[in-house]
């Protein structure tokens, strides 16, 4: 008898093993078609691209600003109730008198831009590579992501402390060439002609962006969407991205361990491997957490059931799409920014720069189909997708930015990056890594790449 149960827990031992344990963890890569009309042959040449503005937008910009009307606020709120408008009237006066957009211009286009079209759509990117790459030193590629109201500005402080580390006081043991591309839909890649276009399709998109450019192998970094596309894009090419480093973790894990945490993590910190840093931020979990998320995440909901209609007027009020993007500059960036009258804008990040993103945005006539992204990846659920299911197995670098909008303990992370080789908490910063603290997260990937590397 005792030989028969032996007997038939080896069989259903293999069973488990050949049945679900072999079961392919990558992510199908599949393929797509988002242009108009029905799919067609391609040109799959690269070709340069030069961003500019012509005075009739720029015209056409000054004369929607004078016509806007104003609210007051509510006495005391600061920005509380969203940005106040007597300190938008002092942004927007500096946009409309000082703010030098054909100067910004000449910034932005220090950086080789180029477009190339896959999938149906054109899609732009920046390429930035080391001027000066000591002899016999090879560049490592890594594509940088945005999210989401970022821009490809945003890597513009970060880029040369990744490609000429040493002239910026950083080791220089990895140099790196930065492909840096706007999700379709976003600035100046194309928007989708059809739905479906999610996080999958883009991952997919940049693969063979970075396969068209020549790089077999390549390590992936992005925050927000970003963060989101660079894991599709380790799950779905494994064998092509060496390393995949993260400032925002997405994970929709059902596993109990992660219920466990949150129930009785505040009492039993250690059994869950949590640390007095993660107990203060997690707990009180409904206060700390969740009301968190339900203060930032009013826009979410707009954005991924109506973005056509939350977005019309966003696209025909240059003050109004402001107001909506920097007010998450604000409180995203640090919480407490919302009982300052300025919002706290200028702490971290000049008018210009800011500005410079929202102009992005405007001469683009981007921000609807910017919007649609959130309807394409959230509009069915979370947690639903192929790629919720599936672990990350290629090496992974996390870098927790203490005032990110989502918390992500070490145990949940686990839960999803199987194979977490850094995971450093951040002395300071927020929601938009690259864009407030360059020299703190090039540090962290700087790191992170060298244990790779020494693996």
């Amino acid at each position: 008898m005792l030989l028969e149960i032996v007997g038939a827990l080896v069989v259903g031992a293999l069973l488990y093993h050949f049945v679900f344990g072999n079961k392919d963890d990558t992510l199908r890569m599949g393929d797509g078609w988002w242009g108009a009309g029905q799919r067609q042959d391609e040109n799959e040449d690269i070709h340069p691209f030069k961003i500019e503005t012509s005075d009739e937008e720029l015209n056409d910009l000054f004369h929607r600003i004078d016509q806007t009307r104003y609210t007051e606020p509510v006495e005391g709120s600061r920005f509380n109730y969203g940005f106040n408008s007597i300190h938008l009237r002092k942004v927007v006066s500096y946009w409309r008198n000082k703010f030098d957009w054909r100067k910004q211009l000449e910034i932005i286009n220090r950086y080789p831009h180029f477009k190339t079209k896959i999938e149906g759509l054109d899609v732009h990117f920046l390429h930035a590579k080391p001027a000066n790459l000591p002899a016999g030193r090879r560049a490592k590629p890594l594509i940088m992501v945005h999210g989401w109201p970022g821009s490809f500005y945003e890597f513009y402080k970060i880029i040369p402390l990744l490609t000429d580390p040493a002239s910026h006081g950083l080791s220089d043991e990895h140099i790196f060439e930065v492909i840096c591309p706007s999700i379709p839909g976003y600035g100046f890649s194309e928007a989708s002609h059809k739905q479906g276009c999610d996080s999958v399709a883009v991952a997919r998109i940049f693969y063979k962006l970075m396969q068209r450019l020549g790089f077999r192998d390549f390590y992936a970094q992005g925050g927000d969407w970003g963060s989101l596309i660079c894991t599709n894009l380790a799950q779905m090419a494994p064998s092509n991205v060496k390393g995949l480093h993260l400032n925002m973790v997405f994970v929709a894990s059902s596993k109990p361990v992660v219920f466990l945490s949150i129930l009785l993590g505040k009492y039993f910190p250690g059994l869950f491997g949590l640390n007095d840093l993660e107990v203060r931020r997690m707990f009180p979990f409904m206060k700390n957490v969740v009301g968190h998320v339900m203060m930032e995440s009013g826009y979410m909901h707009l954005q991924a059931t109506k973005p056509d209609t939350a977005g019309c007027g966003l696209n025909n009020s240059p003050v109004g799409l402001a107001a909506y993007i920097l007010e998450k500059f604000s409180t995203w960036t640090e919480p407490d920014f919302r009982d300052h009258e300025d919002g706290g804008l200028e702490r971290k990040y000049t008018l210009d720069d800011l500005l410079t993103n929202i102009m992005i945005y405007w001469v683009s006539g981007s921000i609807v189909s910017s919007m649609r992204f959130y309807k394409e990846n959230i509009g069915k659920g979370i947690g639903k997708a192929e790629h919720d299911k599936l672990p990350v197995k290629v090496p992974t670098g996390i870098a927790s930015f203490p005032n990110e909008l989502v918390l992500c303990p070490l145990l949940w992370a686990k839960q999803k990056c199987v194979n977490i080789v850094s995971f450093n908490y951040m002395p300071r910063g927020g929601h938009f890594a690259a864009f407030e603290e360059p020299e703190l997260l090039a540090k962290d990937i700087q790191q992170f790449i060298a244990k790779v590397e020494r693996k």
